[in-house]
Parts: C-alpha cells; sequence; structure tokens
C-alpha cells in the first residue's frame, strides 16, 4: 500500500507507468518574445539556397552549376584572402612552438609574444578578463586617439566583445525596461540591419522607425527624425537612437554636418546614441569620409562632449580584415554613469570572456605593422589591394545595374552592399500570395539562376517600394558574370509578369 501511494506522489500509475504529458517546451509555452525575432540575412531564402547546394551536390539538374551567396557580407567565403600578418600572429599565437621557426618576421612573432604573455598560463586557450586583455583594450585606446587626430580614449571606457552584435545587444539589454507608455523605444534606420530589429523583439523594446531619404542617397534628415521620435512618444519612452555608418544596407557615407546635426538632436532630445562603425575602412565615393561620432562629439565642445551618453561599436569582420568566423569586436562607451558602467562590467562578466582569439586578431586590426617593421609593405599592399577592389566593384554594380530598366541604384559610397529599388509588374505583386513581393522575386531568381539576395522586406521599406541587398564582395569576374545573370533575369521576369 506504501508502494503504492509513493508510485502514485511521484507521478506514477498503478502499474510503474509514467502517465502521458505534453511537451514542457511547446510553441505555445515558449518565450513569446522569441517568436517574434526575424532575422532576413539568414532566413528562409538562405535555407533554400542551402538545399540547392545539397541538390546539386547529388547530382540534381538546374540551369545553374553554382549558388552564388551574395546575401551575407562575409568576404572569406566570398574568395577574399586573408591578410598574411594577421594570419601568421594568430597561429603564432595558437601554436606558440611556431615562435622558434625563423619563416616567420620578427614583427610578427613580438605581436604573439606580447598577446600570450597577457594570457593566462601564456595560453590563448585561457579565460581572460570580462572586459577584455588588459594590453588589447590599450591597443584600442590608442588606435581610437589616433583615428580621433588626438581625443583621448580611455581604456577603462573600450570593452571587447563577440563581434560588434553582442557590444550592440549588449547596451540594448541595459537600456530596456518599462511598461506599456514607458517602456524603452529605439530608434532604428528604415532600411536597417536586421539585428538591431531582431534584438529589439527579443528583448521586448518597442522599434521606433526613421526613414532614410532614397532620393537623397539614402541621407538622414533631422525632420524625419523629430517626426518618428514625436510619433512614438504617444506609446513609449523613446531613449535610444541607432546610426549605422557608412550604412547598411544602403552603403551611405554620413557627412560630417549630418553627424553634427544628429548630435545636436540626441543632445536636445536626451537620447542615447549608438553609432556602428564597423564599415569605417570601407569608404569609396570622391568627396566622402569617414567620421567617427567620438571625433565629432569632442569637436563639438564641452556642452555636447560632457552631456551625451554615446556607445560606438567596431569588428574585426568587415573593413579590409573580412574576418568574420573570428568574433572579434569591442565598443566603447562615453559619458556613462559610473553606476550604470559597473553594471555593464557585471553583466558582461556573466558570458566570463570574449572568444581570446578574437581579442587577439583585434589587437592586430588597431596595432598592424608600422613603417620601418618587416612586414608593413606586405600589409599595406594587401591592405590597399582589397579596399581598392571594392570600391571598383562598388562602381561596377552600381553601373551595370543602371543600365537594367526597372532597376535603380544609388552610388555604393560604402560599406559592402547595393540597395537597389526594383519595379515589380503588378501581376507579380498579386501571385506573390502572402509573400512580400520582392521575397518572391528574390526566390525566382534563385531558383532560375543561383543567386541569392535578400529582398528588401527583410530590412523594411516604405510601403509600395521593393529592393533587395546585394553584396560587393564576389571576385570581379564573378560579379560581372552575376550582375548580367541578374540584368537577364528582370528582363524576363518582366516580360513574363507583364
Amino acid at each position: 500500500m506504501v508502494s503504492i501511494c509513493l508510485a502514485r506522489i511521484e507521478g506514477m500509475s498503478e502499474n510503474g507507468a509514467l502517465p502521458l504529458r505534453g511537451k514542457v517546451l511547446t510553441l505555445d509555452t515558449m518565450n513569446a518574445n522569441v517568436k517574434k525575432v526575424d532575422y532576413a540575412v539568414r532566413g528562409p531564402i538562405v535555407q533554400r539556397a542551402v538545399q540547392i547546394e545539397k541538390e546539386l551536390k547529388e547530382g540534381v539538374k538546374k540551369p545553374f552549376e553554382e549558388v552564388i551567396k551574395a546575401n551575407i557580407g562575409d568576404a572569406h567565403a566570398m574568395g577574399q584572402r586573408p591578410i598574411t600578418f594577421f594570419r601568421q600572429v594568430m597561429a603564432l599565437c595558437t601554436y606558440p612552438q611556431l615562435l622558434d621557426d625563423n619563416k616567420f618576421p620578427e614583427d610578427a612573432k613580438n605581436r604573439a609574444r606580447r598577446i600570450l604573455q597577457s594570457c593566462g598560463g601564456n595560453s590563448i586557450g585561457a579565460y581572460t578578463t570580462s572586459q577584455g586583455i588588459d594590453c588589447v583594450r590599450h591597443d584600442v585606446a590608442n588606435y581610437i586617439q589616433r583615428r580621433d587626430g588626438g581625443i583621448p580614449s580611455d581604456p577603462d571606457n573600450i570593452y571587447l566583445t563577440t563581434g560588434a552584435s553582442d557590444g550592440i545587444v549588449t547596451i540594448l539589454k541595459l537600456l530596456t525596461t518599462g511598461e506599456g507608455r514607458t517602456r524603452t523605444g529605439v530608434m532604428i534606420s528604415i532600411p536597417q540591419y536586421p539585428l538591431y530589429s531582431a534584438s529589439i523583439a527579443e528583448l521586448g523594446a518597442v522599434q521606433i522607425n526613421y526613414y532614410l531619404n532614397e532620393e537623397k542617397c539614402w541621407s538622414l534628415d533631422i525632420s524625419e527624425l523629430q517626426r518618428s521620435l514625436q510619433a512614438a512618444r504617444e506609446h513609449c519612452n523613446p531613449c535610444v537612437l541607432c546610426i549605422i555608418n557608412p550604412g547598411n544596407p544602403t552603403g551611405q557615407v554620413q557627412s560630417r554636418q549630418c553627424i553634427e546635426d544628429v548630435i545636436r538632436f540626441a543632445a536636445k532630445e536626451n537620447l542615447f546614441l549608438m553609432a556602428d562603425e564597423v564599415y569605417q575602412d570601407n569608404v569609396y565615393a570622391e568627396g566622402c569620409a569617414f567620421h567617427s561620432f567620438k571625433k565629432v562629439l569632442f569637436e563639438m565642445g564641452p556642452e555636447y562632449s560632457s552631456k551625451v551618453e554615446l556607445a560606438s561599436f567596431h569588428s574585426t569582420s568587415k573593413c579590409y580584415m573580412g574576418e568574420c568566423g573570428f568574433r572579434g569586436g569591442y565598443m566603447e562607451v562615453m559619458n556613462m554613469d559610473p553606476e550604470v558602467k559597473a553594471q555593464l562590467t557585471k553583466l558582461v562578466s556573466v558570458r566570463l570572456c570574449p572568444p581570446a582569439p578574437g581579442q587577439a586578431l583585434m589587437d592586430l586590426v588597431v596595432n598592424s605593422p608600422q613603417p620601418g617593421e618587416p612586414s608593413y609593405q606586405t600589409f599595406m599592399k594587401e591592405r590597399t589591394a582589397v579596399l581598392s577592389a571594392l570600391a571598383e566593384k562598388a562602381k561596377l554594380t552600381e553601373e551595370i545595374l543602371n543600365t537594367v530598366p526597372g532597376i535603380s541604384c544609388n552610388p555604393v559610397q560604402g560599406a559592402m552592399y547595393s540597395f537597389p529599388r526594383i519595379t515589380l509588374p503588378e501581376r507579380s505583386i498579386n501571385e506573390a500570395k502572402g509573400q512580400a513581393p520582392d521575397m518572391f522575386y528574390c526566390m525566382k531568381l534563385l531558383e532560375e539562376t543561383g543567386i541569392c539576395l535578400v529582398p528588401g522586406s527583410g530590412f523594411g521599406q516604405r510601403e509600395g517600394t521593393y529592393h533587395f541587398r546585394m553584396t560587393i564582395l564576389p571576385p570581379t569576374d564573378k560579379l560581372k558574370i552575376m550582375l548580367n545573370k541578374l540584368k537577364e533575369f528582370h528582363q524576363k521576369f518582366t516580360q513574363q509578369y507583364s
């Protein structure tokens, strides 16, 4: 009798079998915010591209021989060669016995020794401090100071991160609070990089859209920021303004005057500024230049530099490096309340530390070979070649796309993407049936040509307009083939649905 009672208490039937129950974790019981997350860059069209690649390997006949993934800014996957110096130092850090090999230049060995001496047990496999390796943070601060013409940078304001994305999400976590009309509102540009909308959804914050001006090369208008802010204050508490410069997916480079205007707006409206500057070396258009938000902020004087709260972000994944897989990055925080900063340090400590190899690579980006060092000439030759090729491909992409009736492409001033506007026949819009019309277009493009792009609807766009984002990363010969295939497809698609 006692055993029967115990069995019942433990949830078992009299014959000892567990009762039938549903799963604890279902779509109905899971975190509702996760279901709202959407990340178009790796969405359904990319999943279909992966399936097609498998089909091609299995011998399934297609009207093309390979899938060209122009959906994501993954430079090495598109054929860009790694920078020799970076890989030499990373090899030395990973396998220190190579420090005795005379094939490696002395400056590479010196960088590796310095990094290893800052790691526990002289091993890049050890945990680091949560904020990041001390010598790397000092090198990042020195780099920022050089970049910004001598404006001081405090290593204590530097946090090394798992790519820029990690830093962005961390700052958004600190900022998200409240309920209903007091819930944190986050202003993001439309079109935007889907990391922002996905993170806002996951955290349960409120997304506030401000639209870039496509007719003026995707410029940012302060009047549009004001309109967006005033409308949002009816239903949430706008606290944050996010800027991506150079732009993703739109490729615009903000003028210094625009940055000043944004800083004045943030100061007037008491907004926390987040400056995503991961493409800071990717500026191609004549007359354009990268200006860091921090530099402009300090040059505007103490009225702004002592008040405006700013977090800026950089990464090893873009620019000329393209080292996406190492997941290296940093953020610098300015004018953050000291008590909040202590909470930030606590928050990053929960994840122990960013990957040590990513931290090491970030150090090489900010502490690259200097004149007189053995690796300098090769490094500069490789760096210049990558950036020159990207500038050439930016121009090529704009020129070819603008020859296609029904496609209009703004100049690709910077970053790694074009975001052309496409005119779609009414019949194709109707036939999309529940799909976004530009998703329908991009899926057809993939199935017929093997070209994988991301529809503009995944980034946001003005109602009634359609776009796609395409990287300019493929090698020039493959890019030309891709653009010509795209041109032929668009003409055929337009005829088919007219």
